[in-house]
């Protein structure tokens, strides 16, 4: 099983930066592939952003440009760097792991990342 716990939101404003981190443990050499995820109030929620074991990345094009995720294989740490900050990306981001080995989706318990204008 993998565990996932997130850090880094806050309280910024617009144009500012954030720096998201995503901490996995567990049965870490199973994930395939990692993302984040955001929900606003009264909305669905929806992809950030993803990356593979090979590095590839996939963006909302509503960040595209604007974010950048990465990931320490190694040290099973996900991360999403965040410039530009928009007062509409204001949400809770959740940090994802899909593991191939046990076919299952992980989640963090989200943080709260605000932008102020």
């Amino acid at each position: 099983q993998v565990q996932l716990v997130e850090s880094g939101g806050g309280l910024v404003q617009a144009g500012g930066s954030l720096r998201l981190s995503c901490a996995a443990s567990g049965s870490i050499w199973s994930i395939s592939l990692m993302g984040w995820y955001r929900q606003a109030p009264g909305k669905q929620r929806e992809l950030v952003a993803t990356i593979n074991n090979s590095r590839n990345t996939n963006y909302a094009d509503s960040v595209k440009g604007r974010f950048t995720i990465s990931r320490d294989n190694a040290k099973g740490e996900g991360y999403l760097q965040m410039n530009s900050l928009k007062p509409e990306d204001t949400a809770v981001y959740y940090c994802n792991a899909y593991s191939i080995q046990y076919r299952t989706n992980y989640w963090g318990q989200g943080t709260q990342v605000t932008v102020s204008s």
